[in-house]
Parts: structure tokens; C-alpha cells; sequence
């Protein structure tokens, strides 16, 4: 018989010969119509052949079982724990390993096991949770990347955690589409705590100074995502905030004077412990009793009162800045010399703010109307030229 006279042949044969005829007996076991007394035969063959001492015969069975159904489950198991190139073979296609079987591989096999495990396809949210856990940065970069791994909320803030500070894997969660709004701010909060650690440590600015810096950009990308949010989003962008500790009043004030007065309300109504509705009606309260109100109770630093008042009513003065991304420069001055008149100068840190803000909203604004200027001599230069070639 067949299996027989294969059995006398591999005891001797060379191993890459003995690797070549177990691809080709392990597709005739898949792919073969067969009696079933051969088919068992030729199973515990395979069942031999996975404990063969050469790896070249178990990397060629698990290249020949790797993606079938129909394959022995016995010396799948087999070679899903075999050194981390076979099994990683088996682990990344073989579809008859359960969720449970997977995670127990991500917690024991090394980051060769992790990364084919990351890659299949489809990936279960539990095991994507595992890797999130205990996975190394590249099998994790895998499991980002892969379009078939259904990722929880839950594992999307894992991975911020452990390896938000790593470009790579920055770069792949923030053009993840399924990533949480609170996750894409964490990861603009460390970018932004990396870079001012980066111009620290290459003295280019003191160590107050750079935290300020990073802050106060922080603040900027913060509310422009804010601007791209949804309505339902803005909630559990603020929880995070607060939960975070960046939840300040310069935060909120540079929302407000960007004109995003959707973020405003959600913190005051995350700060008051009231209903959004309840906030918004106190807030647009014209004769300011309700706006006062719900400041206090909001626990925000009273000094900082009189600037908020009058920035709501610029707001309320201007034109339609809601969800808008950067600083209006009209609002910013309109406050500043508010403030000014008001005679609170002794309160620093808000007017050196405020000051900040004007100076950033001067510059963006003079960096647009250069833009713009710029695409019009372009526009006009174009123009001229197909004038002249006509």
C-alpha cells in the first residue's frame, strides 16, 4: 500500500525530499478523493511527520494544512506549538483555532507568534484585546493595520497607553477610523508631552517653557478635533479631558473665543453636574444672571469671569463661529481690551493668555491672507500664460 511503502521511504530519504513528499501527501489528504480506511492511514502519517526531526518537513506540512478546514486538527494544534516560524504559519491562516486558543497563544508565544496572529483575518475583539494587553509594539502595528480586526474601544485606549509614544503606531491609530475621540486626543496630548520633552533635553527651550508650549498646542489640536466631532461625540470628549486633568479654563476659553460654543456648553454642563439643556438655556440667558450662575457653579477660577462674559458676548455679537478650529482675532482683541478697561491686570497668567491668544490669532490670520495671496498670483500667472498661449 501506499502509506506503507511511504512509511519504509522516509525513514531514510533525505530531508528535503521528505519535506517535498509531505506537501504533496498532505494535499492528497485535503484534496484527494479517498477511502476512509486510506485517509486515516495517511492522518497518522501526518500525525508522525509534525514531530519530524527536520523543520523543513514540519514548515512544509503547516505551509500545506495552513488555510484548510479539512485539515487534521490533531497536528494543526501540533504545529501551532512548534518553533515560532512554524507556528506562526499555522496561526495566522488556520481557521479551526477558537478565540480562546488564540489568546492563550498571544500571552505565550513570542513576537513572531503575536504578529501572525494580529494578521488574521478576521481578527475577534478578543483576541484584538489580548494583543492590546500583552502583544509587543509590532504585532499590535499589525493589528492596527489589519482591516479584519474588530478592535474594542477599550483596546484602542490600551494601545494609546503602551505605545502612543511610538511614532509608528501614532501614525497607524490616528488613521484608524474606528478610533475613539478621547484615544485621538491622548494621542495629541503625547505628542505633544514627547516633543516637549525633545526640545528640553536639546536645551532649545527651559522646561517651564516647553510645557507651556506643548500645553497651549495641545489646547490648539484639541479644540480643532472638537470642530470635526459629530454632536454625540463632544461628551465623551470632555469626559476624557476632565478625567485627564486638561480640562482648564484656558482650554475652555480658547474654545469659546474660537467661536466652538458646542465644546463650551459640554464643559460647563461636564463641570456643573447640569443637563446640557439646562446649560445652554443659562447660557444664553441675555441678562448674564444664568450664565454667572452656571459659571460658579461650574467651579471655574472666578478671576477668569469677566473674560468669559465677554467673550460670549462677542460670540453672541459675531458672526456664525460655531465649530470653528482657530482663534477669531476680532473676539480675542474684543476681550483683551475688555479686560484691560476692567482694570484685572493683577490677575498674570489670564491676561499673558489673552495676550498669547491675540498674538496666535494675528499670526494664523496673517498666514491665511498669505495663502491666499499667494494662490491669486499663481491664479493670475496661470491666466496670463494661457492667455498667451491662445
Amino acid at each position: 500500500m501506499i502509506v506503507r511503502r511511504f512509511l519504509q521511504w522516509v525513514r531514510t530519504a533525505p530531508a528535503a525530499a521528505r519535506a517535498e513528499a509531505t506537501g504533496a501527501l498532505a494535499r492528497a489528504y485535503l484534496f484527494s478523493e479517498l477511502p476512509d480506511e486510506e485517509r486515516a492511514a495517511i492522518e497518522g502519517v501526518l500525525v508522525m511527520l509534525a514531530e519530524d526531526a527536520s523543520p523543513l518537513v514540519r514548515h512544509a506540512l503547516a505551509d500545506a494544512l495552513a488555510g484548510s478546514d479539512a485539515a487534521p486538527s490533531a497536528v494543526v494544534h501540533q504545529l501551532a506549538h512548534d518553533q515560532p516560524d512554524i507556528a506562526a504559519r499555522i496561526l495566522g491562516h488556520s481557521p479551526l483555532f477558537i478565540d480562546a486558543e488564540l489568546v492563550d497563544r498571544v500571552a505565550t508565544g513570542g513576537p513572531r507568534v503575536q504578529e501572525a496572529i494580529a494578521s488574521r483575518k478576521p481578527l475577534g475583539c478578543a483576541v484584538a484585546a489580548a494583543l492590546a494587553e500583552v502583544g509587543d509594539a509590532e504585532a499590535c502595528l499589525v493589528m492596527i493595520e489589519n482591516p479584519d480586526a474588530v478592535i474594542a474601544p477599550i483596546s484602542f485606549g490600551r494601545l494609546v497607553e503602551r505605545f502612543g509614544h511610538l511614532a509608528a503606531v501614532r501614525e497607524a491609530l490616528m488613521a484608524h477610523p474606528a478610533l475613539p475621540v478621547a484615544c485621538r486626543q491622548a494621542l495629541v496630548a503625547k505628542l505633544s508631552a514627547t516633543l516637549a520633552a525633545f526640545a528640553t533635553d536639546r536645551d532649545w527651550l527651559g522646561e517651564e517653557r516647553a510645557r507651556t508650549v506643548a500645553r497651549e498646542a495641545c489646547e490648539k489640536a484639541t479644540v480643532a478635533l472638537a470642530a470635526r466631532l459629530d454632536a454625540d461625540e463632544a461628551a465623551p470628549l470632555v469626559r476624557h479631558l476632565r478625567a485627564s486633568g486638561q480640562l482648564t479654563a484656558g482650554l475652555i476659553l480658547r474654545a469659546l473665543l474660537s467661536g466652538n460654543i458646542a465644546l463650551f456648553e459640554e464643559a460647563l454642563a461636564e463641570l456643573s453636574g447640569l443637563p446640557l439643556r439646562r446649560v445652554r438655556l443659562l447660557v444664553h440667558d441675555r441678562t448674564g444672571v444664568g450664565f454667572r450662575a452656571v459659571f460658579s457653579r461650574a467651579g471655574l477660577p472666578a478671576g477668569t469671569f469677566t473674560a468669559f462674559r465677554h467673550a460670549l458676548d462677542a460670540w453672541r455679537d459675531g458672526p456664525d463661529l460655531d465649530g470653528e478650529a482657530r482663534l477669531a482675532r476680532k473676539m480675542v482683541e474684543r476681550v483683551l481690551t475688555a479686560c484691560e478697561e476692567a482694570e484685572i491686570g493683577e490677575v498674570e497668567p489670564l491676561m499673558g493668555l489673552l495676550r498669547r491668544f491675540a498674538a496666535e490669532a494675528a499670526r494664523e490670520e496673517a498666514l491665511i491672507a498669505c495663502e491666499r495671496l499667494e494662490q491669486e498670483v499663481v491664479a493670475e500667472t496661470m491666466r496670463a500664460r494661457l492667455s498667451v498661449a491662445a
